[in-house]
């Protein structure tokens, strides 16, 4: 274990860091606590939900349901910073949890309620995509195999000419044809009205 332990100075430093990061962040919660009170109609200034487009109001959930992922995560470094004061006079404060060595003062101003040295960080980061998937998944059933697979299999395979092939039953400005059923009806109508204008001539 390496002794490059904090000073008193620079404890008082990180104290004052982590005190102004929690005010900052109880004035936002204290300011969000107001605002909840608001309905959703208040919020957004309209009077009916009936004759706006549902995307406005779809973007207007959006927004909500940000807003709270973004509280959440305020929360947390809320939570983060109450326990980094409650340890800052204990022998934990400035210690890497994975590694027991100092955490350097760099990182300590720079992240001050820090648990984890540089070396370390990107494992608590990375911690598990498990831990983070939506609680639906856990009652939704699989799709079926082979789910998507015919049209994987086509995939690439109807070009230009099979585009034309396929449009081509339904008719084009050259004859009037209506779908594929009536081609043979109608090739017999062009071709009466094609021979009737050559008996004209």
């Amino acid at each position: 274990m390496s002794s490059n332990r904090l000073t008193a100075d620079q404890k008082k430093q990180i104290e004052a860091l982590l005190r102004q990061e929690r005010e900052e962040l109880q004035a936002h919660f204290d300011r969000q606590a107001d605002d909840e009170a608001d309905t959703l109609r208040d919020q957004t200034g309209e009077l009916s939900a009936y004759d706006n487009h549902p995307a406005e109001m779809g973007t207007e959930t959006f927004e909500k349901g940000r807003d709270q992922a973004v509280d959440r995560s305020l929360e947390l470094q809320l939570e983060r910073i109450d326990q980094a004061l409650a340890r800052l006079d204990t022998e934990e404060f400035g210690i890497c949890e994975v590694s027991g060595e100092p955490i350097g003062f760099e990182r300590l101003m720079a992240v001050p309620y820090a648990t984890r040295c540089v070396e370390h960080a990107e494992d608590d980061v990375g911690a598990s995509t498990e831990d983070f998937r939506p609680v639906e998944e856990q009652v939704m059933t699989p799709p079926p195999s082979g789910a998507g697979a015919a049209r994987q299999a086509n995939a690439g395979h109807f070009d230009e000419a099979g585009a034309w092939q396929a449009l081509e039953t339904y008719g084009s400005s050259d004859n009037p044809v209506v779908g594929p059923d009536r081609r043979e009806t109608d090739e017999q109508l062009i071709r009466e009205v094609e021979h009737e204008a050559d008996r004209s001539r």
